[in-house]
């Protein structure tokens, strides 16, 4: 019985061994005929030649706005001065460059996505209020009125990279898939202003006025995307308020939209 049981011991082995270096499988049909060989070394081969590409390069388009806010430290007048009109505040990201690197051995369809992009933001306030800091670099809103029609709104300017985990599902065809990614994108601020648009005289005018506004340097934000072909869309939510710590009310911003064209 002992031989025996080393006898199958030793044939189980082998065929396994002979399983894992054997370059071809055999397809059974349904009806249980030999349909053909497959080159597994091929087939590894194929898999391993589709390089992983990333969704980070292009130009995307969206709305802007800020959640979670607290202006607890401000009186009651001034409840609420940020806030936006979300259909006119805009978002529009230039994502210029792109790495990707696949994570997998032997498929093509999860990887790692990082690049560098610009980002323009610009929120519409009410059309008479802007903000400004006082001796203490605090966030103060100011009223001004030169016109009926004036428009007001802050802008900010960013450089952004992101560290993205990307997972594609192929769709009737290994080249057109599916895709979702998330991760973070963290940003250094470049610029920001107000500015107000206003007429004078029956003539357009504006006044400009850059400056730092007690925002932040850096953020970080968790980013959400997906798409399939032409189709793209994202949505980011800032986990670092948009001013520093009591220089101005807790706001985290967010975005959302979808890209124009892809590089």
């Amino acid at each position: 019985m002992k031989q025996i049981f080393i006898i199958l011991l030793v044939t189980i082995f082998l065929q396994a061994y002979s399983q894992e270096n054997d370059s071809t499988i055999v397809i059974q049909s349904s009806r249980g005929r030999l349909s053909g060989l497959v080159n597994i070394q091929n087939l590894n081969e194929d898999y391993n030649s589709l390089k992983f590409e990333g969704h980070w390069e292009g130009i995307e388009f969206g709305i802007n706005g800020f959640a979670d806010a607290d202006y607890s430290m401000y009186p009651a007048t001034d409840d609420q001065f940020l806030d936006n009109d979300i259909l006119r505040s805009n978002v529009l990201n230039l994502n210029l460059l792109q790495y990707s690197r696949g994570i997998q051995q032997v498929r093509n369809n999860i990887g790692l996505v990082t690049g560098l992009g610009l980002s323009f933001k610009s929120y519409h306030l009410n059309s008479n209020t802007t903000i400004t800091l006082d001796e203490n670099k605090l966030v103060r809103p100011t009223r001004l009125y030169y016109d009926s029609n004036q428009k007001s709104k802050l802008s900010l300017f960013y450089l952004e990279m992101p560290i993205l985990l990307e997972l594609q599902i192929p769709v009737n065809h290994v080249n057109n898939r599916f895709y979702i990614s998330a991760g973070i994108i963290g940003s250094k601020r470049l610029e920001s202003h107000t500015k107000i648009k206003y007429r004078k005289d029956g003539k357009k005018d504006k006044l400009k006025s850059p400056g730092y506004y007690s925002t932040n340097d850096y953020k970080l934000a968790a980013t959400l995307r997906l798409g399939y072909r032409s189709y793209n869309l994202f949505f980011s939510y800032d986990l670092i308020p948009l001013f520093e710590d009591r220089k101005g009310p807790v706001l985290h911003p967010w975005s959302a939209g979808l890209r124009l064209v892809s590089f």
